[in-house]
């Protein structure tokens, strides 16, 4: 059976990296196999580089499905956000290494990794809900807020601005950008380095620094998940 997302263990880091042939939607399949690879990792009890294929890292859900007002498509949204809960409280340093363009629940997994590096080039960063005709779910908005500037906060969210890798820096978005053909060597660079890390005090005080903020995005999850389906 094909698989939307690998995962190999390199010098104690593990690679997880998703690759549909496509844009990377982040179908309900693709999101069980990223869930399976960070469990993998939390077994190997390593850090972990989460990245996509050239020139996309995810356009975000499968948009097909989104919009096809099934019970699947509420259970998407619930387990997108709830992988970016994971991500945000996961006990181990999580890199984000972002090949290309990052959209919508895309660009939020993006936010939830500790560190996120970007290939330069003609890429987009973009919450596009506003510009789709979406209203922006709480759980985005509780993600975004914890990561970005107050004023990119507000540009994404109501005004669906695209950013590209080095204003992305700016806006808080990315940590850093560097060359396409430098991506995989600079994220496995960083990851190598956060493992070097205490692990038990990584987690405890990541934990500490995100409580408000997790406490806020799970409550946000429930309320999306509670208004949704009362539409059905």
């Amino acid at each position: 059976m094909e698989t939307l997302v690998s995962y190999r263990l390199e010098e104690k880091l593990a690679v997880v990296t998703m690759d549909d042939g496509k844009v990377n939607a982040l179908s309900l399949p693709m999101l069980m196999e990223l869930n399976a690879a960070l469990g993998r990792a939390r077994a190997d009890r390593a850090p972990v580089v989460i990245t996509g294929r050239d020139g996309i890292f995810s356009a975000g859900f499968d948009l097909a499905m989104l919009r096809s007002g099934h019970y699947e498509a509420l259970e998407m949204i619930r387990a997108g956000f709830e992988l970016a809960e994971r991500i945000l409280a996961f006990p181990a340093p999580v890199v984000i290494a972002v090949p290309g363009h990052a959209v919508a629940m895309g660009l939020f997994l993006v936010l939830s990794g500790d560190y996120r590096i970007g290939a330069d080039g003609p890429y987009k960063l973009t919450a596009n809900e506003v510009a789709i005709g979406l209203t922006m779910p709480r759980a985005a908005v509780e993600i975004l807020r914890q990561r970005l500037t107050p004023a990119a906060f507000n540009r994404t969210v109501t005004l669906a601005e695209p950013f590209s890798p080095s204003s992305a820096v700016d806006a808080g978005m990315l940590d850093q950008v560097v060359a396409p053909a430098k991506l995989a060597e600079a994220a496995h660079d960083i990851g190598a380095l956060l493992g070097a890390l205490d692990m038990e005090a990584h987690a405890a005080s990541k934990l500490r620094a995100r409580g408000q903020s997790l406490l806020a995005l799970r409550a946000a999850i429930e309320a999306d998940f509670s208004e949704l389906r009362a539409t059905l």
